[in-house]
């Protein structure tokens, strides 16, 4: 599976004011491993830059003066995104500047090119409901350094969100059931021996059962989606 994250940095923050996007920051992720390709670009948005947007990533007009136009790095962008998932995080933001870039060069949506959009801020919503899910909050929650993070950068960020994504959709690969030494308890043709005849069983009590139960409910509660224990019923 290939996915590309990407980010960008703008003038502002509506296109529908005249805002452009001033840099774009893609990198690759196949079977959930970064690999080394990367797409990284910045542009000249042709105007002035909002003062808020300049203190955020720190992109002056002067800096951005002799770099390309956003028409001229399109087709390889086109080339570098076709056919994978996209993962953004806040990803109506920075759609709707593409959008707008592609729409100002007379061609069809950016996200008609991709397979699929994903956006990491909405998931981590569902996942951390109330708490904090901005970049650098992710960062802190999966224990991900962004301590070089001074400016918001459009590569810098595509990277962070990378690890960020990885970590937040790892799944049975990080399971404790994985450390079981499932060569207990055989010999070494892998045969089961019989478990030792003084062995003490201890049978759950109600009590924890009772609690057992209260846990599943609180943890079927907060996820707000149908346990995978659910018993299924088969009608004969």
């Amino acid at each position: 599976m290939r996915q590309v994250i990407l980010d960008t940095e703008t003038t502002g923050l509506n296109p529908a004011t005249g805002d452009r996007i001033i840099e774009i920051g893609c990198v690759e992720v196949i079977d959930r491993r970064l690999t080394d390709r990367t797409f990284h670009y910045y542009i000249n948005p042709e105007r002035d830059i909002n003062a808020g947007a300049f203190a955020v990533h720190g992109l002056s007009r002067e800096f951005l003066s002799d770099k390309p136009v956003f028409g001229t790095i399109v087709e390889q962008l086109i080339e570098f995104v076709d056919g994978a998932e996209i993962v953004i995080h806040n990803a109506a933001f920075d759609l709707g500047f593409l959008d707008n870039e592609f729409a100002l060069l007379k061609r069809p949506p950016f996200r008609g090119l991709v397979s699929k959009i994903i956006d990491t801020l909405l998931d981590a919503r569902q996942m951390f409901p109330g708490k904090r899910n901005s970049l650098d909050a992710l960062c802190d929650r999966f224990n991900i350094s962004n301590e070089h993070r001074t400016l918001h950068g459009a590569l810098l960020d595509a990277q962070l969100l990378a690890e960020v994504y990885i970590a937040m959709t790892r799944g049975q690969e990080d399971l404790l059931i994985d450390l079981i030494d499932y060569t207990v308890g055989a010999d070494v043709a892998g045969n089961s021996k019989a478990l030792p005849a003084n062995l003490k069983v201890l049978a759950a009590s109600d009590d924890d059962h009772a609690q057992h139960e209260k846990i599943l409910a609180e943890i079927a509660k907060a996820s707000k989606k149908d346990p995978a224990w659910s018993p299924v019923i088969t009608v004969s």
